[in-house]
């Protein structure tokens, strides 16, 4: 029987599971945290404890500092669909389409991804890497004998102005990148004017997909938010252990709005 045993743990499909049942694992202890940690912050901000200075703070971090990068990603994605969408569409005969597609493209998907990705690589890791040096300072642990509680000072200020100001920066970026890709559309493709492509983007652009945008949007501000503080307030073993929760915070936060954004598409349009 021990030698069984022995031979079934050194197959492949048996170190397979046990690898399979770790992720599980992992991945049931992270969700349940950063629920725990939710609550925690939507109990203080229910009672009307959030601090005015330190959100106005976060907010402008959150969206000010970050808007150049993120509007130039967002409007280079934008430049680079219609260079290639724009001379196949003529080809087709579907220049009147044009504007549509890019309009549908860039509010229902391309918008939002792309700024959420471009907010984790900046205000994310930042938020990860502040926390983390907070914790292994133990600057965390003095504020916890202070009885001040990180929750409401740490976490509720940054999680709130995720979830506030994703929105403006995901209308501002979306209608960057459909003003970009008309311009890129006109230079790449003959026949296309600019009248045709802005009366092709409200053909099929309804008030019900810019809500499921600025819905979505905030989720995803919220959720990068969470994640990234929660990482760094994890973080552990001095400056190797900043690094490491960064990593896991860009990580998270990249995988939770890939999921976040599975489930729009699946709740709204399928």
């Amino acid at each position: 029987m021990q030698k069984v045993e022995l031979y079934l743990k050194q197959t492949i499909t048996y170190n397979a599971a046990v690898i399979l049942v770790k992720h599980i694992r992992e991945f049931v202890e992270i969700f349940g945290k950063f629920s725990y940690r939710f609550f925690q912050v939507m109990q203080y901000l229910f009672t009307f404890q959030l601090s005015r200075k330190q959100f106005f703070e976060q907010a402008s971090r959150f969206a000010v500092d970050s808007l150049p990068i993120t509007l130039s990603i967002v409007a280079m994605t934008a430049i680079i669909l219609a260079m290639q969408i724009a001379p196949e569409m003529v080809k087709q005969g579907g220049k009147d389409y044009i504007g549509l597609l890019m309009a549908l493209t860039m509010v229902r998907e391309i918008g939002v991804i792309m700024t959420g990705f471009a907010i984790i690589s900046m205000i994310g890791s930042s938020q990860a890497s502040e926390l983390a040096t907070m914790r292994v300072t133990e600057q965390i642990d003095a504020m916890k004998v202070l009885k001040v509680s990180p929750f409401k000072y740490l976490f509720l200020p940054r999680v709130m102005a995720g979830f506030v100001m994703m929105p403006f920066i995901v209308i501002l970026s979306t209608t960057l990148g459909i003003i970009a890709g008309g311009f890129t559309a006109m230079a790449a493709a003959k026949d296309v004017t600019w009248l045709c492509y802005i009366t092709s983007v409200w053909q099929g652009l309804y008030i019900r997909d810019i809500n499921i945008m600025l819905f979505k949007s905030a989720c995803f501000g919220g959720c990068i938010s969470l994640i990234s503080s929660s990482c760094g307030y994890d973080a552990q073993g001095g400056a190797k252990g900043v690094g490491i929760a960064t990593t896991k915070a860009v990580v998270l936060s990249f995988v939770a709005i890939v999921i976040v954004d599975c489930i729009f598409a699946a709740a709204f349009y399928m």
